[in-house]
């Protein structure tokens, strides 16, 4: 009988492996975490930071949404990491975006969501980063949080290491997992369970069930500017008209479709390249702006100009900050089942593979992590 090195082996150490390695050694579980990169490097560090309940469907996917924040907001006072609550705010600019935002806060508290439509005094003074003459109102939800993707991602390993002695192997890429037997370029390690959470690298472990899964890659490109000056906060972490197109959540609204086709006919290029627009505030006082969505399993290597120009000419039709000025761009990729939230399989005993959180990875993270341990409540297991 082979000795049994940990309780369990996480593959991964991006937001969805650290959020089970929280939860598994937080229950009193021996944790190891194999991590290939020398440090977290993908798309959980390549995102805007936002804890996003109001942008998840209605039912199951919202709700543990919410489980997911209550976790999160656990593990950042827990760490010290640092995060702002400060909520959401959808900025309409067109009538029909109004139209939306208002239908939603006039519906979305049926569904559980607590929000609530914001007229043009009343969302100028939520937030100093609205420009006056262009914004007509805005939906105002209080679930949104942030947190900065790449401080959390390096502190969050130092805090489950100091606190719960879950052991990480940097640099330390797995070739094979065979039942509970894990081999890696570091050794070959032992669990009673296996976790994989391997990202968008369908190639490596089970690429036969990835290639028949329907998982696909989104790639999206993204921008960060300076630091802004001493003591100018955004407020609320925002997201354009554009944006009620995106997410799921405002499908149970019955004006959505003129909006959909208004922005379709009058500016065909941000259905071209999946753009919406949003925006969220480091710790260190960056913003970060975004983003596009383009979907294949062999995505580009190269940034286009062109779209990096598109979000920040939707940005500034609503946005006013100190200093516009980009410091850095990049681009991220991230797992996408179209039609599931989320992917989880078991390909033998013992193992467990979950990926295609989409571009709601922080959002679902600890939840999707409750539930693989059952720790969600009955209500939200059940839903």
């Amino acid at each position: 009988m082979k000795i049994q090195d940990a309780d369990i082996i996480i593959v991964g150490a991006g937001i969805i492996g650290l959020a089970h390695a929280y939860h598994a050694a937080k229950s009193g579980k021996k944790v190891i975490v194999l991590e290939r990169h020398l440090l977290a490097s993908g798309a959980s560090v390549a995102n805007f930071g936002m804890l996003w309940p109001i942008g998840q469907t209605a039912g199951k996917m919202f709700h543990l949404a919410l489980e997911s924040r209550r976790h999160w907001l656990e593990a950042l006072e827990a760490s010290g990491i640092p995060y702002k609550n400060t909520g959401s705010l959808y900025v309409a600019c067109r009538e029909d975006e109004a139209v939306v935002g208002k239908e939603f806060a006039e519906r979305g508290p049926t569904y559980g969501y607590d929000c609530e439509w914001l007229d043009h005094a009343a969302a100028l003074e939520r937030s100093p980063s609205l420009r006056p003459e262009a914004v007509l109102g805005a939906l105002w939800s209080v679930t949104e949080t942030t947190v900065d993707p790449r401080e959390t991602l390096r502190r969050l390993p130092e805090f489950l290491e100091k606190h719960f002695g879950v052991q990480f192997h940097w640099g330390c890429p797995v070739f094979s997992v065979e039942g509970t037997e894990v081999r890696a370029s570091k050794g070959t390690w032992h669990a009673g369970h296996v976790i994989i959470c391997s990202g968008s690298d369908f190639e490596t472990l089970y690429p036969d069930f990835f290639a028949t899964s329907g998982l696909t890659r989104c790639r999206l490109q993204m921008l960060r500017t300076k630091v802004q000056p001493d003591g100018w906060d955004l407020g609320p972490s925002l997201a354009g008209g554009l944006t009620f197109r995106f997410y799921p959540s405002f499908q149970i609204c019955n004006s959505l479709t003129a909006l959909r086709q208004r922005i379709a006919e009058e500016t065909p290029e941000y259905d071209q390249f999946g753009i919406h627009t949003m925006v969220s505030q480091a710790s260190s006082g960056e913003l970060t702006f975004g983003d596009s969505h383009d979907y294949g399993l062999t995505p580009s290597l190269f940034n286009r100009e062109e779209i990096d120009n598109l979000i920040l000419r939707h940005l500034q039709t609503f946005v006013r900050v100190p200093d516009f000025s980009i410091a850095e761009r990049w681009h991220g990729v991230y797992a996408k089942h179209f039609e599931k939230p989320y992917v989880r399989f078991h390909p033998e005993d013992h193992v467990e593979v979950i990926t295609g959180l989409g571009g709601a990875g922080m959002t679902l993270s600890f939840g999707v992590a409750a539930e693989t341990f059952g720790l969600l409540p009955m209500e939200v297991a059940q839903a």
